[in-house]
């Protein structure tokens, strides 16, 4: 019972941290970025929609149905979606590159991975009080690797100290799962990701004074520009005025 005060109230939390992120967007670029708090809070309440399937409070269509998503956006989504929101904030040069090719991978990656959940079902039950989410198609060590590097590399290789520190702290909990509690590793996993994705609202913050800060020097510029320009021809008006309307 507990876990499902915690997915709901999670998905709460993030829904509302999701929707004052997205208004701090500044440019076309970020929204993908901007949108995970609010993808990670709606992904946690599918998984408590999840367990009330399990304590059948819910239709077992619905419950197949919640699993199905869960699995589809941790396993297939995340891998081309991370990558490819970090890729969308680098600068030109060689890290943008490196992203460029991450989120390839990603996309054959999610391109493999939906394949397998189509065809293979998923089995979702609890085990020692966490939700284990089974599929035979995705339970290879190469996947796995591969997810890590689109997921957590992409993050790692941004230029920004705060999506780095969201990275590693996003590998760090992954490897302490994966340890601690292989046999739910997607559930926990996601839910120790939901958690920390909070942080994002405060590199959004970051971004909007350093684009604020950008337009008021701009506006500054432009105003002093347009007061040097206004008292140019304020000056010379009334000697063009004077030849124009002189007697001939």
């Amino acid at each position: 019972m507990i876990f499902i005060v915690l997915n709901f109230t999670l998905a709460g939390v993030l829904l509302t941290i999701g929707v004052l992120t997205l208004k701090k967007v500044s440019h076309a670029g970020e929204w993908v970025f901007a949108s995970l708090p609010l993808l990670f809070g709606l992904h946690q309440f599918d998984q408590g929609i999840v367990w009330l399937g399990l304590l059948h409070v819910v239709d077992t269509h619905v419950l197949h149905v919640a699993a199905q998503l869960f699995v589809f956006y941790a396993q297939a989504v995340l891998p081309v979606l991370v990558p490819l929101a970090v890729w969308l904030l680098e600068a030109r040069g060689p890290k943008r590159d490196l992203l460029a090719s991450l989120v390839l991978i990603g996309a054959l990656l999610a391109v493999y991975v939906g394949w397998g959940l189509a065809h293979y079902p998923t089995q979702v039950y609890v085990h020692h009080v966490s939700l284990v989410y089974a599929n035979a198609s995705i339970a290879h060590l190469w996947i796995a690797l591969l997810y890590i590097l689109t997921t957590c590399g992409s993050l790692i290789l941004s230029r920004s100290v705060t999506i780095q520190l969201f990275g590693w702290l996003n590998l760090i909990g992954l490897v302490v799962v994966y340890l601690i509690a292989q046999y739910a590793f997607t559930a926990l996993w996601c839910l120790y990701a939901a958690l920390v994705s909070g942080m994002l609202y405060l590199y959004f913050i970051e971004r909007r004074i350093a684009f604020l800060s950008a337009l008021r020097r701009t506006e500054v510029q432009v105003e002093h520009e347009v007061d040097d320009e206004l008292a140019r021809l304020t000056r010379h008006l009334p000697r063009l005025r004077r030849l124009l309307v002189r007697p001939h």
